[in-house]
């Protein structure tokens, strides 16, 4: 499983002592304990969207030290982000969201975003299907 080869990293990390990789993996393994005691069948795709949120903080808290003018606070950030990468799933491309809309019979946004939920759960951006489905219409 994924988290394993996360756990594998952070262990990684501690030895080489590198904080910045040592501290997203840590933040990583802690979220995905505690959704596991929440959710009892957990799996690779619900890892993948915790990677995609962790990354959208990281974004925000990049922001925040560009505001603050703390260019090594951001640079911190875009190490732990770089560190995230590999643990990214391969998102589906804007033709094969497309695709797979048309499978569909029923086009309703709410069937349209049921199925991609249920079926590609981490593996899309929601938002970028909500766009593309209203620009189909």
């Amino acid at each position: 499983m994924l988290i394993d080869e996360i756990r594998k990293a952070n262990i990684a990390a501690l030895k080489a002592h590198d904080k910045d990789y040592r501290a997203i993996y840590s933040v990583l393994i802690n979220r995905y304990d505690l959704l596991a005691k929440d959710k009892k069948d957990i799996g690779d795709n619900d890892l993948y969207v915790l990677v995609s949120k962790v990354m959208k903080e990281l974004d925000e808290e990049k922001e925040g030290y560009i505001k603050t003018n703390n260019l090594n606070g951001a640079a911190s950030v875009d190490r732990q982000k770089e560190a995230l990468k590999p643990y990214l799933p391969k998102m589906l491309s804007e033709e094969e969201i497309i695709v797979e809309i048309n499978k569909l019979e029923d086009k309703s946004m709410k069937n349209v975003m049921v199925h991609f939920k249920t079926h590609f759960n981490g593996l899309v951006d929601m938002g970028k299907v909500n766009q593309i489905l209203r620009n189909m219409n």
